[in-house]
Parts: C-alpha cells; structure tokens; sequence
C-alpha cells in the first residue's frame, strides 16, 4: 500500500509538470506530495531532510547556472551569436543547420541544456525567420542536442550533477571518459537528423543578409570561458562546480545592477526559485518510492560488471525508464539501485540512457517540454518520435560501445 500511494504522488506531481494546468508552476503539485510522504510515513523525517540536505548542492548550482544563462542573455550573447549565425549561414540552409548544430552543443555544454532550450532556441527560430529558411531541423537540433550534448561535463546536465558524487570520478576524469561517447552520440544526431529532414535542407537560394552592427558582448564571453575554464580545475582544487557557477553569476549580477539593468528581484526570478523548489520536493517523492520497493527491484535487475552486455543493460533500462517517468526522477531512482559505490562505469552507463534516451518523448526530459513551450506551433508527435526512434537506440548502442572501449583502456 505503502509504495502505491507514493507512485501514486509521484504521477500526480509528474502529471502537473507536464500539463501544467492554468500554468501553475510544477511546484505547486511537487511540494504537497512531499509534505504528504513525510504525513503518512511513506518516508520518515529525517530521511526527508537528508535526501533535501543531499540535493541541495546540486539545486545550488542549478539555481546559479539559471542565472547565468539568464544574465548572460542580457548581456546580449544570444542576440550577438544569432546575428553572427545569420551571417554566417548566408541563407543556406545546410550551412545554418551546421551552425546551429555547432551552437546548441556549445551551449549545452557550457550553460547546460535548458539554457539552449530556453535562451538559445527563440534566437534560432528568429534566424530561420529572417533567412527565409524551414524552422523544423533547426528546432529539432536545438532540442536533441540540448539532451544528447550534455554528455560531456559534469555541469551540462541536471541528471550528471545528480550522480557526480556517486561516479567516484574528477570533473576532468568525468570529461576524459565521456569525450568519445559524446563525440559518438552528435554524430549520430548529426547524421540522423541531416538524413531525416534533407527536403528542408535542400539546396536554397541565398537571400541578402543585412550587415549587423552589434558588437561582441566581451565581458560576458569572457566571464563564460573564465567560469568554464573554473569548471576544470575545481576538481583539482576541491572547489565543488555550485561555487564556481556563483562565482560567474555575481560578476555578471553586479555589472547588471550598477548599470541598473536588473534589480534584486530581477536576480531572484533568474534564478527559478520555484522550479529549485520543485527539484527538492520531487526528490522527497522519488525517495519515498524507491524505499519502498522501486529501488530493490531495480537492483535485482541491473547488471554490475562493466562489460559491453553490463552497461548496455544499464544504460537501456535507464533510458526506458526516463521515458516512462521522466529522467529527473529515473535518474534519482537508478541511483539508489546502484547502491553506495556503483562501479563508475555503470553510473556513466545510466547517463547515457537518461540524457538522449528522452529524445523519444516529450515527457521524458523536462527540457523537451519546456522546448515544446518555446515553440510558436505545438511541434508534430509523429516527428518527434519518429526521430527519435531513428536516434535514439542507434546513439544509445554506439556510445555505449565507445564507453566500453575508453573504460577498458584506462579504466
């Protein structure tokens, strides 16, 4: 009865997320369900607070990289890099799917990938416009690569920050090892996504392109390779990502309010209180359902040898269970079945399953839902799945193969 109720609350709160009824934020379900756990000893007190106290790091630098992004966008870095795409591209279509192909990635890399579902997506629908050009292989590569993209640091994706700690792995260890996956993964987005929307893509008359007089936003690029360059060596110095995500957000903050471009309340809504909120309590809920049975099962399933078969099992399941109840959540879940010292190489496995594998549904990331938000048009389910079942098992196959292949070289 126990684990009923708490899957129960879990689909309430995931089924708010998704829908989002009158708009009301995902908050709005998540922390009664959590208060709910704790009332009917689905989980007790302090097992709520320790899971709380465990997701709090993590929320922290979810919170300051929001910012980040958000500031950075004020500064003008997106409006500056969808101008230099226009340029660019020059009206040809295959060369602007390049381009956008090549900015989401960066993006995604750097700001994680809400940052290019959010901030970089309406730039990229804006290009198209201007150009003349089809929006749908642009949106498409904006919302893959934000989910298959953020295989490479630690900091690209809630899901990586979520199992950093239990990885055992540096930030550049991490990075080492997820290099050839990730390379492995965008070109086979890449090629897929090329491949699939190649009437779009087909030979276009190139069309003027006004001169654009925006200059370079510097100080922020400059803040944004310095904060990126800060991710790397944190590892090394002990600093954990959250301070030096902080580190990046204040600078930008502060040049902000002594121009007077933002105020402090300004700041506080960069930061996406509500949804930092919704992140905590989810984890209340997952907590309560994998303790009382999700978890043990789960365990019994997995694998726990590192061979091809092992993380092709782990990273399958994974990427199943993302798709069915949402990756945050599968993520937090998996976890726990893992036990207290997974083998790294599984943890990696698991990401790779709960980071591209939602880009066969809309509910399996939160950032392909707020992606369908940022859209004009309410994108088509058939493509949408249709891509994905073109991407998804061949990526999820492939990089697992690269990972094995790395791990038995250096593992």
């Amino acid at each position: 009865m126990a684990f009923v109720l708490a899957v129960a609350l879990l689909a309430i709160v995931l089924a708010v997320a998704v829908l989002r009824p009158r708009g009301l934020p995902e908050a709005v379900a998540a922390v009664p369900a959590a208060v709910l756990v704790v009332v009917l000893g689905l989980l007790p007190w302090p097992a709520a607070v320790a899971e709380i106290g465990e997701l709090g790091p993590t929320v922290g630098f979810l919170a300051a990289i929001l910012l980040l992004g958000r500031l950075a966008d004020a500064e003008g870095v997106f409006t500056w890099l969808g101008a230099r795409l226009a340029g660019a591209a020059r009206g040809h279509a295959p060369r602007l799917f390049g381009l956008v192909f090549a900015a989401a990635t960066a993006v995604t890399v750097v700001l994680s990938l809400d940052a290019t579902v959010v901030l970089l997506t309406p730039v990229v629908l804006a290009t198209t416009a201007r150009l003349r050009l089809p929006e749908r292989p642009h949106a498409y590569a904006c919302v893959h690569l934000a989910n298959a993209g953020s295989l490479l640091l630690p900091v690209s994706n809630l899901t990586n920050l979520l199992v950093f700690e239990a990885s055992g792995l540096s930030f550049l260890g991490f990075a080492g090892l997820m290099l050839l996956p990730w390379l492995v993964t965008l070109a086979v987005e890449y090629g897929v996504l090329r491949r699939f929307f190649r009437a779009d893509l087909g030979e276009s008359v190139p069309v003027p392109t006004p001169r654009n007089g925006e200059r370079a936003p510097r100080f922020a690029l400059v803040v944004l390779a310095l904060t990126l360059a800060g991710f790397g060596l944190s590892s090394t110095a002990g600093v954990a990502p959250v301070w030096v995500a902080a580190a990046g957000a204040v600078v930008l903050a502060v040049r902000a309010l002594v121009r007077r471009e933002i105020g402090f309340g300004g700041l506080v809504r960069g930061t996406s209180p509500l949804f930092c909120v919704f992140v905590l309590a989810l984890g209340v809920v997952v907590a309560a359902v994998a303790t009382h049975g999700l978890a043990g099962w789960l365990a019994g399933i997995l694998p726990d040898a590192p061979t091809f078969p092992g993380l092709l099992g782990v990273a399958a399941v994974a990427a199943v269970l993302a798709n069915v109840v949402n990756n945050l959540p599968a993520t937090l879940v998996l976890v726990a079945a893992l036990g207290p010292a997974p083998h790294p190489a599984l943890v990696l496995a698991l990401l790779l399953g709960v980071n591209f594998g939602p880009n066969l549904t809309y509910v399996g990331s939160l950032a392909t839902l707020l992606w369908r938000r940022v859209l004009p048009v309410t994108p088509s389910l058939r493509t949408f799945t249709a891509v994905g079942l073109l991407t998804v098992p061949v990526a999820l196959t492939a990089a697992t193969a690269a990972l094995w292949a790395v791990w038995s070289l250096v593992g």
